[in-house]
C-alpha cells in the first residue's frame, strides 16, 4: 500500500489550527465586549511548565520547524518525562514533579516569556486560556492557599463567565479546538493506518527520528513502540499506538 507524504496528515491539522485562530479571535472579542477578562498575552509564561498530550500529526508539525539545537534540547526534556513517568506512583504525582523538577519547556525563552516555535505550537497551548491572572496558573499556588483563600477561590470561579465553573481556564475555548484533535486523528488514521497520541516532547523527538517515522508511515505500531523503546522513549503514560 503505497503510503501519503506526512504533509497529507499535517496540512489538516494547520489548517485547522488556522480556522481555530479566527474563531477563538472572534469568541474573545465579543467576550470582552460583554466585560470578560483573558489574562494571557505576550510574555505570560506560567502554564508552559504544565505536561501536554499531543497527536503524533502536531508533534511532526514541531519537528519539522525545529533547528538541530532545539531537537537536541526537546530530546533531553522529554527523556526527563521518561523518568519522571517511570517512578510517579500516580497520575496527581507526575504532573506535580513535572511542574516542580522537569520544568518549563525548552522551546519557551525565559527572557522574553515567549515561545520560540509559536506558528508552529501544539493545540494545548493555542486553545489555554485563563479568566485570572497569571499568577493563579502558577505551580504551586494552589497548594499554598489557605482553606479560606481556596473557598474564596471556587466563589469566584463559579461567577465568572467563561469558566467551567470549576478553574479558571475558559472551557469554550477549549471546546472550539475539539475539531483539531478531530482533524489529526482522521489525518493518521487515512495517512499511517493509527493514531498515536502522548506527551508533547516525547512525540516530536519521535517525530524526528526517521526509524520511528518509518514504521509509522507503514502503519507498524509494535515496530514504531520498539523503536521508541530502543531510544528510552516508550512508556504507556507517554505514548500511546493504536493500529486500524
Amino acid at each position: 500500500m503505497t503510503r501519503l507524504p506526512s504533509s497529507a496528515v499535517t496540512d489538516p491539522v494547520k489548517a485547522r489550527y488556522a480556522q481555530y485562530a479566527q474563531k477563538s479571535h472572534a469568541w474573545i472579542e465579543n467576550y470582552q465586549a460583554k466585560g470578560g477578562k483573558v489574562y494571557c498575552g505576550a510574555g505570560c509564561f506560567r502554564c508552559c511548565d504544565m505536561p501536554i498530550r499531543v497527536s503524533l500529526a502536531e508533534a511532526l508539525i514541531v519537528a519539522q520547524a525545529l533547528s538541530e539545537r532545539e531537537r537536541h534540547k526537546v530530546a533531553d526534556h522529554a527523556h526527563k518525562v521518561q523518568a519522571n513517568a517511570r517512578s510517579a506512583p500516580d497520575d496527581e504525582s507526575y504532573v506535580q514533579r513535572h511542574r516542580r523538577e522537569i520544568s518549563f519547556c525548552p522551546l519557551l525563552d525565559r527572557q522574553t516569556g515567549s515561545c520560540t516555535q509559536y506558528e508552529a505550537r501544539p493545540t494545548r497551548c493555542r486553545d489555554t486560556f485563563s479568566a485570572f491572572p497569571a499568577e493563579f496558573c502558577a505551580e504551586g499556588t494552589w497548594e499554598a492557599m489557605s482553606r479560606r483563600e481556596r473557598e474564596q477561590y471556587r466563589r469566584d470561579v463559579a461567577r465568572t463567565a467563561g469558566t467551567d465553573g470549576e478553574l479558571h481556564f475558559i472551557a469554550p475555548l477549549e471546546h472550539l479546538s475539539e475539531p483539531i484533535w478531530a482533524a489529526a486523528s482522521k489525518a493518521m488514521r487515512a495517512g499511517w493506518r493509527l493514531e498515536a497520541w502522548g506527551d508533547f516532547w516525547t512525540l516530536t523527538t519521535l517525530a524526528a527520528d526517521q526509524k520511528f517515522m518509518t514504521h509509522i508511515a507503514a502503519g507498524d505500531g509494535k515496530k514504531a513502540w520498539q523503536r521508541a523503546k530502543v531510544l528510552g522513549l516508550a512508556h504507556p503514560m507517554t505514548l500511546e499506538i493504536e493500529e486500524f
